[in-house]
């Protein structure tokens, strides 16, 4: 992990996403973030409390399968777990405007 001590989201964000510079680790963490919403949603329209702890599980599933597996490192979460969950949500943000790269060669 970086030896840099982060002390605002502004600084951290290029960190993170220098921290997923592999594009199939983007798209799981976009399939685990996507998961969890479409539970969240599920919540919300009246199903179980249950499904908000599935889809934490399922969200962080899918991204350290993206960072053990293809990008062969450390999630920042566990180092700095306020700035990682924010921009996880940033970065699904930006792939859907376009603004991240989703090629998968």
């Amino acid at each position: 992990m970086s030896e840099k001590k982060f002390t605002s989201l502004e600084t951290f964000y290029p960190y993170y996403l220098a921290e997923h510079s592999n594009a199939v680790c983007r798209l799981l963490h976009f399939i685990g973030s996507s998961i969890a919403l479409i539970l969240l949603l599920l919540v919300v329209l009246g199903g179980s409390m249950w499904l908000i702890l599935i889809g934490v599980v399922q969200g962080y599933f899918w991204a350290w399968v993206g960072h053990f597996v293809f990008e062969k490192n450390k999630p920042a979460t566990f180092e700095y777990p306020f700035y990682s969950f924010v921009s996880d949500w940033l970065m699904y943000r930006d792939m859907w405007m376009g603004r991240i790269d989703w090629d998968l060669k």
